[in-house]
């Protein structure tokens, strides 16, 4: 391996071309996660790694860990999970948010066995249906210290005999003696600090893991039904990292701030292992991360003291920064990266004359393991979310009804496919004695993964999304792109984020409506915001029938906008209004069930059913009607 050949001059779209004249084998990338930490530990043993924050009150006081302490910490964890019975085919779940334990955990997790983080936000079933699908039966859960719904969970797991031990986590720099755990037959309990203190950390006893063996299963999101599990091996995790590492942008001492939750792909890649690769200090915030209110109030002192050279964050975030008075040095701050969902161009603009720091929009998805597409603060493309990435390629599809693809032109709008090392292994679709049985559940043609996104590639293998497949609004037979909508409203001065979303129709099938927040004190009406992107929408069909303004908009753990959430309130508005002349309508419900809104309409025995059937049957919606006795 030599130094050239790991890190090729990677600054501009050009230089692309140029990488993948070396064949990625040739590179000489660690075999594993494992075989990542351990490189850096031995090139930088004494150089920080981690530095953690307690919370957003304290970041004057973090806890601090070296490349060989956090190879310590993860060979005694492992040891650990290893004396509990976990080897390389069986998962460990780890529920917990952000906390100096979680981040050796979960990659002794991957050096024992796979690491299986748990959104601990889900509800109980979803929760243990996960646990279930993964076959873990240890969880490394957050104490009671930590987060008490979780451990409350996670007690409720243990009582239940979904597994045989919980090594329980307690929050980061915390002092003085815990409190003891509730003792469970069958179950081992303990703090998971105390059970690994008197192990030896300086090697790991069992089998090392392989490029080709899993290195973790994350769940794709939770928020429709339960989530599928995704299986990455360690192969498509080292190259992913590797691919963001190489950004000449990044050297040996930018510090990278790291806010989002361990169990999503974009902290585990992003800001824990593609950093391993050139012995980059990571600043990571506290529990609540972003949603922090005393981190968002002291954020760029922080980064003024911590000298933070990247950030990466969703467009949620950058709005709410782009508020904040920079009130602090910030020049430290070279570039901020920006995923997950779309973002709108005036928020771009917003925080960069705000901050005067690139936002660098970037594309992926768990399936691909985190990154495909990066951008570059010297040859920008407004709107496109970047330039694939080395070694994976893309190229737009058009999927037929007998489920077979036909490749689409350059420049022609279709769903986005994906090849490369980065393409997943496939979801669990059970687990038996002999490990996980993956499946591509369709997902996957020939090595190409189908991403569900909408997309146009240019000339140059620029990305440029049109929205997600199944979030196109579709207005008698045409289709609208909600991002046109979006990008209409985001740029009102008084608007700092916008979803729009179909509405059913009982004549056009669905038309599109808007939702926005505004900013404090703010004047604007719905109705002024109506005719303010009605006048700016690139055609009529797209001119929004209803903007409804919400102090907040529905979103993931991470912040990422869920619309899901948004086409159920608009079904249940469109519902009241149709039948608001109906008597004896007792309410109206509209809910999300296994990614697809169901209406709930409830009457009583005044009511005509008929009547209300019959309205209901004029849209393309699943519903029900109750009749209360």
């Amino acid at each position: 391996m030599t130094v050239d050949l790991l890190w090729p001059r990677y600054a501009a779209p050009t230089d692309l071309a140029t990488i993948e004249a070396v064949p990625l084998r040739d590179r000489g990338l660690p075999e594993s996660t494992y075989a990542l930490l351990g490189r850096a530990a031995g090139l930088w043993p004494d150089r920080p790694a981690l530095t953690v924050l307690p919370d957003g009150a304290r970041w004057r006081e973090p806890l601090q860990r070296s490349f060989s302490e956090l190879l310590d910490d993860v060979h005694r964890y492992a040891n650990l999970l290893h004396s509990l019975g976990v080897r390389r085919h069986d998962a460990v779940a780890l529920m917990a948010p952000n906390c100096a334990e979680l981040v050796p955990a979960t990659l002794a997790a991957q050096l024992a066995g796979i690491a299986a983080p748990i959104n601990a936000a889900q509800s109980q079933q979803h929760i243990a249906e996960l646990l279930s699908r993964s076959g873990a039966r240890v969880l490394v859960a957050a104490g009671p210290e930590l987060a008490r719904e979780t451990w409350e969970a996670a007690h409720e797991m243990a009582v239940r005999g979904q597994v045989d031990a919980v090594l329980v986590l307690r929050p980061t720099g915390v002092a003085g003696t815990p409190a003891d755990l509730p003792e469970v037959d069958g179950v081992r309990i303990g703090y998971l600090s105390a059970l690994s203190a008197d192990i030896d950390g300086s090697d790991f006893v069992g089998d090392l893991p392989r490029g080709f063996d899993v290195a973790a299963l994350f769940h794709t999101g939770g928020t429709t039904g339960v989530a599928k599990l995704a299986a990455h091996t360690h192969d498509n995790e080292v190259a992913n990292a590797w691919m963001l590492a190489a950004n000449s942008l990044w050297d040996c001492d930018s510090v990278v701030f790291a806010a989002l939750p361990l169990f999503h792909v974009n902290a585990l890649v992003v800001t824990l292992l593609a950093p391993l690769f050139k012995g980059q200090r990571v600043v990571w915030a506290g529990p609540l991360g972003y949603r922090d209110p005393d981190l968002s109030n002291a954020f760029w002192r922080i980064v003024e003291h911590y000298r933070i050279a990247s950030m990466s964050a969703v467009p949620t975030v950058y709005a709410a920064l782009a508020q904040r008075p920079v009130d602090a040095d910030i020049g430290s701050l070279r570039f901020a990266m920006v995923g997950a969902s779309p973002l709108p161009a005036a928020l771009t603009k917003r925080f960069e004359e705000h901050t005067n720091v690139p936002l660098l929009e970037g594309y992926g998805l768990t399936e691909a393991t985190c990154a495909t597409a990066r951008s570059f603060p010297d040859a920008p493309r407004p709107g496109s979310v970047g330039l694939r990435l080395p070694y994976q390629q893309v190229k737009v599809v058009r999927v037929r009804e007998d489920g077979t693809w036909e490749d689409l032109p350059t420049g022609t709008t279709g769903v986005l496919a994906i090849s490369g090392p980065t393409v997943f292994a496939g979801y669990v679709a059970e687990h038996d004695e002999h490990g996980h049985v993956l499946d591509g559940m369709g997902k996957l043609v020939d090595g190409w993964l189908d991403t569900g996104d909408l997309a146009r590639v240019d000339d140059d293998g620029f990305i440029y999304l049109a929205g997600r497949a199944k979030d196109v609004i579709i207005r008698g037979g045409h289709n609208i792109d909600p991002a046109v909508i979006e990008d209409a409203l985001s740029a009102h001065p008084q608007v700092t984020a916008a979803s729009a979303v179909g509405r059913p129709d009982a004549h056009a099938g669905e038309v599109p409506v808007a939702y926005v927040t505004v900013a404090a004190g703010a004047d604007v009406t719905p109705q002024e915001l109506q005719a303010w992107a009605g006048e700016r929408v690139p055609e009529r069909a797209a001119a929004p029938k209803a903007v409804t303004i919400l102090d907040a908009l529905p979103a993931t753990a991470i912040g990422k906008l869920y619309k899901l959430a948004l086409r159920a309130d608009a079904t249940r508005r469109e519902l009241e209004h149709a039948l608001a002349t109906v008597t004896g309508i007792a309410a109206i419900h509209a809910a999300v069930a296994d990614g697809s809104i169901v209406a709930t309409v409830e009457i009583d025995e005044s009511a005509s059913e008929p009547t209300v059937k019959e309205i209901l049957d004029r849209y393309a919606l699943n519903w029900k009607v109750l009749v209360r006795k």
